[in-house]
């Protein structure tokens, strides 16, 4: 915290300070994002499109009085107010966290490159978080503006930074050096993303290594020679142009640092032997795309400069977890799905994107609808030729080109080569205008454009139209949450992850395909129709079913899914099916023994019974056995849980000796999983987990859903009338209500009413008035002015669990996510 003194000797400019020794803690430039007004500095930035000097009246208002400004009029009405009268805003905010990371005597990362930079960032800090107390760039503040704010949240309890710092033309990085000061360096990659500014490859890699003028060490990789080469060239010698670092490179370059020998890439990780001062070590990194892996070795090379040794750092990586990008899944129309990325366009995201679009196998048919690229470095012909070849590599059926550059290059582009046909247009709206809904169907769309073409508007065109209404699901969260737990596992155990119950909300086929792509073992489903939507939609993991009905038998055997067995006629009438049908040999099956949950299962005094009418039947394969805890998460109950354990042990050790065979073992659930590991045994199974809900990894797991809705209308209501139906809500003096979109038809539980359910809007709570609705709701917003017809308003998700709005009508967090309504749109964000 600075007083305004201070602050003053730092930001050069004309100074009116009606109270010099206020504090400040907290910069601002975001009036949407303010929280302490009375330690907070307002910017006023001017910028292409906003100009924070037009929120200064409300930032006022809300009671902020301490102002960097550009012009001094916006503050004349003001008599009270401290402020700062400076030529640039931004440069004033940048000169001024300068000014503070100079208070910081600690190892200060910084991570520049075309690519990776927010990935290797967040991949740092996970692997080193158990060993420092880390401050590091938010998101991806990467830019002239990111960067100050990102290096201002360091603080004392800090002792280590790891910041990202990007460039799209010459001479930005000489001031984000100044900035963030940093002691290491890390160099991902070189590509061509906003190469438009830059003479060359080779100009634009000089230009970024001004950003390790005065580090103690660089991070990179001497596999790709243009990079080596120029780092090498740069700091490598005797003539070199800059005061150099230590040069740590990893690679399989024979002049690595750090020399990679071999790589053995298995199913869900890969194994890399390499060297280091003459050590030979092995490490596991829990991925196998290349581009993972290689993210990945710099995080390990910098656990190396930091001296951890080989048990540590393969720790750490044991925990890796994937990073969330910008890619956004929907549903569209005509059964498509939409892929929307439309917040960037280079050739290398567009790689990314076309990986990404391969990994959706339920739909056959592949659109890429791409906007001119205009961040590439490359002339026309060779930019469009690569495009070209991506385009054929990934097999796409139909090319939609949208903008002047593509329009003057079609020709590179052969109509022959895109079965579904290929089109040009000069804009977006020109496209939109030619879109007939009944085109595009069963399909998989992928958007990729760069911002000023608008591909929102094509991706409103395009998606599935319904109510405002939407349950948001965070696809990267449910892979973190799916490695947050797999990390808990002994190294040989397996896991099935319960995907019944429509996914328990969340939707069933997404969950399933981006778990079989991540490497689960199997896949529960309460239903045989259950699994035999997964299967139409491509995927391939073993499936369990544990209410397998008669009627469902022939299903069952078609499409290769496994049944539980949970009783003698179900084991009789399931042999006979498989009598009757074409199916040669021993179909798997599961064996559930009921140990205490008194709900499905064979009772400990059945077991020889079973015994003998498995030794008889010559048509099942016994795949596992299983049973079920009933208490694994009240402790209160721990006695019982073990009881549970030793008897399931018992059992089933009995079965295997018997029938001379080793099936697999599974017991533990969720909690099973986290608090007796002595029950993982061979596989668990992982349920309500997965979405973010566990006593003793609550603070570990993250958000997976969001139930949102919009302000449909707002009205004043008089003291002393009623709201809604039954006239249950009163006005008990004048009041503000907002109606919103949502009621219990889409899962808004209407135990919720009167008071008992609040939600989130504006950073604010709101109650909700009156009974709630079948498709509306209404809430008192007097206290949130701000509010207006179409705003965001959140039912759960980041600031109201659904544990928390389950605790309040007595219930639990499974029956909160199952009741969304199938009729709400699923939104699905993506790595």
């Amino acid at each position: 915290m600075y007083t305004l003194k201070e602050i003053e000797k730092v930001i050069i400019g004309e100074w009116h300070l009606a109270k010099p020794e206020a504090r400040v803690s907290t910069i601002l430039q975001d009036s949407r994002k303010l929280e302490h007004p009375e330690s907070t500095l307002f910017f006023a930035i001017k910028g292409e499109k906003l100009d924070g000097h037009d929120y200064i009246e409300e930032m006022y208002a809300k009671g902020i009085r301490n102002f960097i400004v550009q012009n001094a009029e916006a503050l004349l009405a003001f008599s009270d107010v401290n402020y700062g009268l400076v030529a640039n805003g931004l440069t004033a905010i940048q000169n001024l966290a300068a000014f503070h990371r100079q208070q910081f005597h600690i190892p200060v990362v910084a991570i520049t490159g075309s690519n990776g930079k927010t990935i290797v960032k967040e991949w740092c800090h996970q692997v080193l978080q158990n060993d420092y107390t880390i401050c590091r760039s938010p998101k991806s503040f990467n830019s002239q503006l990111g960067v100050p704010l990102s290096v201002w949240r360091l603080n004392s309890n800090h002792n280590l930074a790891l910041f990202e710092a990007g460039v799209s033309e010459p001479d930005e990085m000489d001031r984000l050096q100044k900035i963030i000061q940093p002691t290491i360096g890390i160099f991902t990659t070189i590509g061509s993303a906003h190469s438009e500014n830059f003479i060359s490859i080779t100009h634009k890699i000089k230009e970024k290594l001004k950003l390790f003028l005065k580090v103690k060490v660089l991070i990179y990789c001497s596999d790709l020679p243009i990079l080596h080469q120029n780092i090498t060239a740069v700091f490598g010698n005797q003539a070199q142009e800059f005061e150099g670092p230590t040069l740590l490179s990893w690679g399989q370059n024979e002049q690595s640092n750090i020399l990679i020998i071999s790589q053995n890439i298995g199913r869900q990780s890969t194994v890399i032997k390499l060297t280091y001062l003459g050590k030979e070590m092995n490490v596991e990194i829990p991925f196998i795309d290349y581009s993972s892996l290689q993210n990945a070795m710099h995080s390990v090379a910098l656990m190396l400069y930091l001296k951890l040794d080989e048990g540590q750092i393969n720790e750490r990586l044991s925990g890796l977890q994937r990073v969330a990008m910008r890619l956004e899944q929907k549903e569209g129309i005509n059964n498509s799905t939409i892929i929307n990325d439309s917040y960037n366009s280079d050739i290398d995201s567009l790689k990314i994107a076309l990986d990404f679009l391969q990994q959706q196998k339920h739909q056959q048919g592949k659109t890429v609808i791409l906007s001119d690229i205009l961040q590439s470095g490359m002339t026309g012909v060779d930019l469009y030729t690569s495009v070209n070849e991506l385009l054929l590599k990934n097999e796409i059926n139909r090319f939609i080109a949208i903008g002047e550059n593509l329009m003057r290059h079609q020709f590179v582009f052969k109509s022959e080569n895109f079965s579904e046909g290929l089109y040009f247009f000069n804009t977006t709206k020109e496209f939109i205008r030619s879109i007939h809904d009944d085109e595009y169907s069963n399909e998989t769309i992928l958007l990729k454009g760069a911002r000023k073409f608008e591909f929102e508007l094509i991706n409103a065109a395009l998606e599935e139209k319904a109510h405002a209404t939407v349950l948001e699901i965070d696809l990267n969260a449910v892979i973190r949450n799916f490695k947050l737990f797999t990390s808990k596992l002994k190294p040989n155990t397996k896991i099935m992850v319960m995907v019944k119950a429509f996914s328990y909300g969340v939707s069933s086929i997404e969950i399933a395909k981006l778990l079989e792509f991540h490497g689960v073992d199997y896949l529960g489903v309460a239903y045989a129709d259950e699994g035999v939507t997964l299967r139409k939609a491509g995927v391939q993991a073993p499936i369990m079913v544990l209410n397998p009905e008669e009627r469902s038998f022939t299903a069952i055997i078609k499409y290769d899914l496994e049944p539980e067995i949970y009783s003698f006629e179900l084991l009789k009438n399931f042999s006979e099916a498989l009598e009757r049908s074409e199916f040669e040999g021993k179909f798997p099956v599961h064996i559930d023994l009921d140990t205490g949950m008194k709900r499905l299962g064979f009772e400990p005094e059945e077991i020889d019974e079973l015994i003998r009418a498995l030794k008889q039947n010559n048509k099942i394969e016994i795949k596992s056995i299983f049973s079920h805890l009933a208490a694994s998460d009240e402790k209160e109950f721990d006695e019982f849980t073990q009881e549970q354990i030793n008897l399931f042990k018992a059992l089933s050790t009995k079965i295997m000796t018997e029938l001379n065979s080793k099936p697999l073992l599974h017991l533990a659930n969720s909690s099973g999983i986290s608090r007796f590991k002595n029950a993982q045994f061979d596989m668990v199974r992982l349920g309500i987990g997965l979405y973010g809900f566990n006593e003793e990894l609550n603070q570990q797991l993250e958000v997976v859903a969001q139930l949102k809705t919009k302000i449909s209308q707002i009205k004043k209501v008089a003291k002393g009338e009623s709201i809604g139906y039954g006239r249950k809500g009163k006005a008990t003096k004048n009041i503000t209500i907002a109606t919103i979109a949502i009621g219990y038809a889409d899962g808004f539980n209407r135990l919720l009413s009167n008071g008992v359910g609040e939600v989130y809007l504006c950073n604010k709570k709101a109650p909700v008035i009156g009974n709630i609705c079948m498709d509306m709701s209404m809430l008192d917003i007097t206290h949130i002015p701000e509010a207006k017809v179409g705003d965001a308003v959140e039912i759960f998700g980041e600031h109201i669990s659904a544990n928390e709005i389950a605790k309040k009508i007595n219930t639990i967090p499974y029956e909160i996510l199952t009741s969304v309504s199938e009729r709400v749109k699923r939104v699905f964000y993506v790595d």
